[in-house]
Parts: C-alpha cells; sequence; structure tokens
C-alpha cells in the first residue's frame, strides 16, 4: 500500500474515532450524579477499584472500559448493556440499538455478572427506611458515614460479607426488613445453578417442582403491562374501587408467554412506568396579590415547598407569579405542547390562589373553570401525556367570606354554597388526578406565615412516604388524616381535603437517592 493510501486510512481511523467519542460525549451529558454512581457500581467487576474511585463522570468510566477493550465503535454492546439496566433506555438510539434488540440478546450475551445484577436490583428496592434498619443492625460494622443503598452492598461485599456464593448476611437482612426482596435473591439462585447446571435443593425450589410458578418481579410486570392494552372497564372499575388486581405470573420457553394466570394468593398492582429519561414537568401557578381580591400571605411558603418537594422528586419544576387570565392561557398553550412530555413520566399542576368550587381565580380576579384547566392535558388535546399518569394540587381560597382567627385565613369555597359532584371537575378519560385542599361546600385554611395546612401536609407526607414506596393515593389519605386534625386556635375551625381521580394504575415515585433536607 502507498504512503498515501496509509495516510487515508488513518484519517478515515481517527475521524472514527472522533466520531464515536462524540457520540460517547453526547451520552454523557444526559447522564447525572447518580446514573454515574450506577455506572460505577456495575463496573466494579470491570474496571479496577483503585481506577473506579478516580472516576468523576461517566467519560472517565468510559475511558477505562476502552482501555480495557470493553467499549468500542465496533463493539458498544457492553454500554448498551449498562444504559438498559439504569433504565437510560431512551439513550440507546446514539449506539443505535433499541430497547427490543438489546432485551432480545441480552441473556445469551450478557456482560454484567448474574452476582451484580442482583446487588443493583436490590439496591433500587431498598427505601432511605429500609437503609437506616439495615445500618442499625450491623451498626458496629459499618462506618458512620452517609450510605445510599448502593454504597452499603459495595461496602459489604468490599468487606468480603458478601459474595456471589455467600448471601447468607444479606438474606438476614433482607428476611427481617425487606422479605419480599427473597424473591429477587431466590430467582438469582436458580439462575446461578442453571448456569453451572444443577438447580440448588432448597425449600423454594421444592414448592417450585410441586407447581408453584415463579412470579415476575415488579418491573417485570410494570414492562408486561405497559406493552398491553388499556385495562377493561371491569379492571378499571376495581382499582378505582381500591381492589387490587390479580398477581401476574408466567411460565415461559424460550421467549414465549404460554400462560398469564397465578397460582399463588399473593397480589401485584399494576403501577405506572417511572423509567423514563425525564420524570416530567411540574408547574406551579403562585397567586398572592390581586387585582380585586384580598393578598394571600403564606401562599409563597407553598410555592416554595412544591418546588423543594417536587424537584427533590426528579421534576423539572417551573413557577409562575401572579397570573392573570391572559397570562394562564399561555401557560396552559405552552404546557400542552411542550416536547419535554415526550420523555417524561409524569405532569403535576399546581393551582396556589382563591376561588370557588370548581374554580380558581387568576389574579386579574377572572374565575377559571378547574375543568377548563385540566381539558389542555387530555390524550386527544396532549397526545405525549396519554396513559400518563396527570396529577393536579388545587389550593383554592375565598379570601375573606369567613373570618377566621389572627393567623388563620380561609382558603376555599364559600360554605354556604351547595356544589355538585366533584368529580364534575375531572375529565372523562383516564390517567387524572385531582387534589383539592377542602370537601366541596367547606373552607381550608392557610397560615399566614407558615403556609396552609393543605399543602404543607402534601409536601411532609410526600417527604415521608415516598421513601417507603407509598403511592399517592394512600399518601394523599394520609395527608386527609393529618389535615382532618388540625384546628385554628379556638380549636373550631377543621378541613378535610378530598382527591378525585381516574387513575388506572399506582402512582408510585421512584426513592429519591438523596435525602430531602429541612
Amino acid at each position: 500500500m502507498t504512503s498515501q493510501g496509509q495516510s487515508l486510512n488513518s484519517t478515515l481511523d481517527d475521524n472514527c474515532q472522533v466520531n464515536f467519542r462524540g457520540t460517547l460525549l453526547t451520552i454523557d451529558s444526559y447522564l447525572g450524579d447518580q446514573d454515574v454512581e450506577r455506572l460505577k457500581f456495575l463496573c466494579r467487576d470491570s474496571i479496577a477499584s483503585k481506577n473506579l474511585e478516580k472516576c468523576g463522570s461517566a467519560l472517565d468510566i468510559f475511558d477505562y472500559l476502552m482501555a480495557e477493550e470493553r467499549l468500542s465503535e465496533e463493539d458498544p454492546s457492553f454500554l448498551a448493556e449498562l444504559l438498559y439496566i439504569i433504565k437510560q433506555r431512551v439513550l440507546l438510539r446514539h449506539l443505535r440499538y433499541t430497547k427490543e434488540q438489546v432485551e432480545h440478546w441480552l441473556p445469551g450475551r450478557r456482560k454484567v455478572s448474574l452476582f451484580r445484577n442482583l446487588l443493583y436490583e436490590l439496591s433500587e428496592d431498598i427505601s432511605s427506611e429500609n437503609l437506616k434498619s439495615m445500618i442499625f443492625l450491623l451498626r458496629e460494622s459499618i462506618p458512620k458515614v452517609q450510605m445510599t443503598s448502593l454504597s452499603f452492598l459495595a461496602y459489604l461485599e468490599k468487606q468480603d460479607k458478601i459474595d456471589e456464593d455467600n448471601l447468607t448476611l444479606l438474606e438476614d437482612l433482607c428476611k427481617k426488613i425487606v422479605p419480599n426482596l427473597m424473591r429477587k435473591i431466590d430467582k438469582y439462585k436458580r439462575e446461578k445453578a442453571s448456569q453451572a447446571g444443577a438447580p440448588p435443593v432448597t425449600k423454594e425450589t421444592e414448592s417450585l417442582h410441586q407447581g408453584e410458578k415463579e412470579l415476575f418481579s415488579h418491573s417485570d410486570i410494570n414492562q408486561l403491562l405497559g406493552a398491553l392494552p388499556e385495562v377493561s372497564w371491569q379492571d378499571e372499575h376495581a382499582q378505582r374501587n381500591g381492589d387490587r388486581a390479580t398477581p401476574v405470573s408466567v411460565e415461559m420457553l424460550g421467549a414465549s408467554v404460554d400462560t398469564l394466570t397465578s397460582e399463588t394468593s399473593t397480589k401485584e398492582t399494576a403501577v405506572y412506568r417511572m423509567d423514563r429519561k425525564h420524570r416530567g414537568l411540574c408547574v406551579v401557578v403562585n397567586n398572592h396579590s390581586f387585582t380585586s381580591l384580598s393578598e394571600r400571605p403564606g401562599t409563597n411558603k407553598d410555592a416554595e415547598c412544591l418546588k423543594r418537594v417536587f424537584q427533590w422528586l426528579g421534576f423539572s419544576v417551573h413557577i409562575y407569579v401572579n397570573v392573570t387570565k391572559g397570562h394562564l392561557e399561555e401557560v396552559l398553550q405552552q404546557f400542552q405542547t411542550h416536547p419535554g412530555h415526550a420523555d417524561g413520566d409524569c405532569f403535576v399542576f399546581c393551582v396556589l390562589t382563591h376561588g370557588k368550587f370548581g374554580a380558581v381565580y387568576s389574579s386579574d380576579g377572572e374565575l377559571i373553570p378547574i375543568r377548563q384547566i385540566m381539558s389542555h392535558f387530555t390524550a386527544q388535546q396532549c397526545p405525549a401525556l396519554a396513559h400518563k399518569p396527570k396529577l393536579f394540587f388545587i389550593q383554592a381560597c375565598q379570601g375573606e367570606e369567613i373570618q377566621p382567627s389572627v393567623s388563620i385565613e380561609a382558603d376555599a369555597v364559600n360554605p354556604e354554597h351547595v356544589p355538585p359532584s366533584l368529580q364534575d371537575s375531572v375529565p372523562v378519560e383516564a390517567d387524572f388526578l385531582l387534589g383539592l385542599a377542602t370537601v366541596p361546600g367547606y373552607v381550608s385554611f392557610r397560615h399566614m406565615e407558615e403556609g396552609s395546612w393543605y399543602i404543607q401536609s402534601l409536601y411532609n407526607h410526600l417527604k415521608d412516604l415516598v421513601p417507603r414506596q407509598e403511592d399517592i393515593l394512600s399518601i394523599l389519605t394520609a395527608v386527609n388524616d393529618d389535615v382532618s386534625r388540625q384546628a385554628d386556635k379556638r380549636g373550631k375551625k377543621k378541613q378535610m381535603p378530598q382527591p378525585a381521580f381516574t387513575l388506572r394504575k399506582k402512582v408510585v415515585f421512584p426513592v429519591p437517592q438523596e435525602e430531602l433536607l429541612l
């Protein structure tokens, strides 16, 4: 080959290398600190510990993987597997993979070990409360430093307290703190024994041989249900009335599913997906001052709390202050067509203002029906939010219709008005939730410095119960109980919030890695 030809090939190779590194740079731009920690954990078997400790970004990890020849333009499958595991599946397109392609080849080409996968899956299901309990049980052997579930499991592994053949300590912890995680450990044992060619003899496998079928994990069920059509009216009706769905169990031969019946009394309920690229958008309309109505002191405390808690949950929060009717329509149009919905899990819209039953006031004194606000986000008007939960929280106040005690103001509808059903404000179609600060016909209250009873209780219960993996309706039930127990200084004025919803599944927010500080 001539020197000119060699130079041309070298140039082409350099260009390819630059293009691939450009792809990795793009992927890195979408990954946050939590993603980097997850990648570092999943790469513990592929990159030396001393090198992993130096990694401060995904780019550092990519460099080490390429140096170890675990990642290249010709074979980016390991990175595809990592992105799939940490649920950044929308980024697979940058590697020219689809989620379905990865799912197809992953069982036979898996590079992340079964043990590493197990620990990662367990970490995803260990809440902050569970983690505190586990650390408490091992306090004498665990350093007094802040830990995540991942760093906790990594520490146990580093100290040789657990390994792929010794899960005794982990089993003891799970049995005492999170018994349902034993299913994942048992599944790991069966898969590991299958790779070795002989199934383990345990009580669990004996019961399987006697006819009990293995249930899918929560994530398996969610993926399966996500691929099915909308639930039937009977299923939707049952879920609205609090019944739990029949569990899904399957036997698999290759990639085919032979049955969808259950032979155990364990019950699982369908849960909305929460594994897309973004958690979603949260809009807060905070009206403090009005042209013809009284001001709403304390509302800024509510707005700040909503911003903090929904940012903590992963939402991108947008706050609008003293919004006129015209401006509100502009905001509704903007978010009706917002491109961020496509990769989002959920949508939240909060209104803090004066109001009457079924309607809220703009800052220029115009009364706007709640149903009109919510109608902008139906599947027909906003296709990107179809089949996704849409949550609306309304702290609506009537102003000075009722004279409260010194530090409490009335913050709801006219108590002398007898309204129609609250359900009339909710769109007919599925996947909506409307949380009102009060039942129809009664007042809600707002402390002039500390904020409203309802929003403050919502903030505190989201902060406390999301880490316990409670669903949104359970959280709102706790809010109802909390607010109903509160009263003004004279003990005479009380309040009861009320939700109305057409949700088809449970809304369970993933547990944030960071604790929400007061």
